[in-house]
């Protein structure tokens, strides 16, 4: 994976860009508490689009459920495609 990738989501008919590093998603998950998503989910968003476009993404921010949204979709795309598969223990033990 690289250091750092730029996603781009259509919000509506505005398009935004947002570029992500692995410190910006693990600054984010640090600040996640089980009393506080919203505010590390916005402050992702706001930290990572491009400047220009800052000031019309600040009132789609309003509604926390959107930038709920819009936050698991960029961590989404910004994931490595990786499988991952969990293998099941056996049903005899090895002692």
């Amino acid at each position: 994976m690289t250091a750092s990738r730029t996603i781009e989501l259509t919000i509506g008919e505005a398009d935004f860009a947002f570029t992500l590093t692995a410190q910006d998603v693990t600054k984010y998950f640090n600040a996640m508490t089980p009393n506080n998503k919203v505010s590390p989910a916005h402050n992702l968003l706001t930290g990572t689009v491009q400047d220009e476009q800052k000031t019309a993404l600040r009132p789609l921010l309003a509604n926390p459920v959107l930038t709920m949204q819009l936050a698991g979709a960029l961590l989404e795309e910004y994931a490595p495609d990786v499988e991952v598969t969990v293998k099941k223990p056996s049903a005899t033990q090895n002692d």
